[in-house]
């Protein structure tokens, strides 16, 4: 074998190697890129990520809170009392993305002339969540309740206070959440009360309504 063919042989072997086995390795390589395990692997990956929600979601979660705001009376009860910044207590529970219960207790006295509307409710509302911008959610609530309102007022020229008669009523409102993290959320709620008249043995029904506007502040807990 003259010594040409051998330098020849020298330079072809080793690049036959090299191909060859660069061909195996990129082979392998990318059947473990193409192979079912792998796919899959990275289809759930993908599936984990994309189902992360951006904001934690809290269903099934309980809310105990407090209501700070302004209460306008209305009505009969604008002629015994004047409006005034009272505070309501507020429990909140996340049955579903769309909707969640909110219970409402509150009680204050609103005086004017030696004369005054005091208001006592607990009620109980459906909670609406319109829809969810990041951690902000407007909603709608509406529902029933119990009702005490007593008032002190002039009855044939004297100061009469109102018998105390629980009744039944209605309140629509409106509001927002902000959820600042997992515990707490901060938000504003504009409501409508209105309690069913109430009769007296002595002087006219007991009848009128009020609105209230709060800044509300709860603490979620499982």
């Amino acid at each position: 074998m003259s010594l040409k063919i051998l330098n020849s042989l020298k330079i072809i072997v080793p690049v036959v190697f090299f191909a060859t086995g660069t061909s195996i390795f990129a082979k392998n390589a990318i059947q473990k890129l193409t192979s079912k395990d792998k796919a899959e692997k990275v289809k759930d990956e993908v599936k984990s990520v994309s189902a992360e929600p951006r904001i934690p979601s809290g269903i099934r979660k309980h809310s105990v809170g407090i209501g700070v705001g302004q209460t306008f009376v209305a009505g009969d009860f604008q002629d015994t009392g004047e409006d005034q910044i009272t505070w309501d207590l507020l429990y909140n529970y996340s049955a579903s993305y769309s909707f969640d219960l909110l219970v409402n207790f509150h009680h204050s006295k609103h005086k004017f002339n030696n004369q005054y509307t005091q208001l006592s409710s607990l009620n109980l509302g459906i909670k609406s969540k319109l829809y969810q911008i990041d951690a902000f959610s407007p909603y709608a609530v509406g529902g029933f309740g119990f009702y005490a309102p007593r008032v002190k007022r002039e009855v044939n020229g004297q100061l009469l206070e109102s018998d105390t008669k629980v009744a039944f009523g209605y309140h629509l409102g409106a509001g927002g959440d902000l959820r600042l993290n997992e515990k707490v959320t901060i938000g504003l709620l504009g409501q409508y009360h209105n309690p069913f008249d109430v009769k007296q043995e002595i002087g006219p029904e007991v009848e009128g309504r009020y609105y209230k506007l709060l800044i509300t502040a709860f603490y979620s807990f499982q």
